[in-house]
């Protein structure tokens, strides 16, 4: 920001270097770059991550469908904690047994479902997802999971592209401190030699 600030006061000041100015815009340019084309950047890329979710999720709607399973028989199985795939949230204790439903097309299965609702009894139902064939499936993405997930892409992206963006400016600004320095090792270089003689005119 400081040298943002300073671009008016180096463009008419007669100790201004060009390096100076150089800089100044360099740090310019990389201030739009941080305020518009990153979040611009980001914007496209949650929007993209938006519409790949929103194709996921409309093949599983497709594909997925959602049932009724009854208890055949429990298991000697102890209950276990069930987690969301979606949400990494625990729903509660669930525990395995034997259930049977009837798939979309028709066809009957019985197996061993594994995250039941602890408290189920045999005879009594519980909601499954399965596929088209009847096979257990999970259930869909949540469409708020998936714009979370986009949204977060979005703002990685953009917080990415502003770092890259100061990474640049940062290597910019070495060369020009390595090419400052170069040349002010030569001016010293070529004034030492007369330093202390009369007439130098130092």
């Amino acid at each position: 920001m400081r040298a943002v600030l300073g671009l008016r006061r180096w463009r008419h000041n007669p100790l201004r270097r060009r390096t100076d100015l150089v800089e100044a815009w360099v740090a310019f340019g990389a201030l739009v770059l941080m305020l518009l084309a990153a979040p611009a950047i980001g914007w496209m890329s949650g929007a993209a991550t938006d519409e790949a979710f929103g194709r996921t999720i409309r093949a599983q709607h497709e594909d997925r469908h959602r049932t009724h399973a009854q208890v055949v028989r429990l298991t000697t199985a102890p209950a276990r904690l069930m987690y969301d795939p979606e949400t990494s949230a625990e729903r509660g204790s669930g525990r395995p047994v034997i259930a049977k439903w009837t798939a979309p097309d028709g066809s009957r299965h019985t197996e061993t479902v594994r995250s039941a609702p602890a408290t189920v009894r045999p005879g009594e139902t519980f909601p499954v997802w399965t596929d088209r064939g009847g096979q257990l499936t999970q259930r869909p993405t949540d469409p708020t999971t998936a714009r979370t997930h986009a949204v977060l892409a979005g703002l990685g992206v953009a917080a990415l592209g502003a770092l890259l963006v100061e990474a640049a400016r940062r290597l910019v600004v070495r060369q020009l401190n390595r090419r400052r320095y170069a040349r002010l090792d030569l001016a010293w270089a070529q004034a030492g030699p007369d330093w202390g003689r009369t007439g130098a005119g130092s």
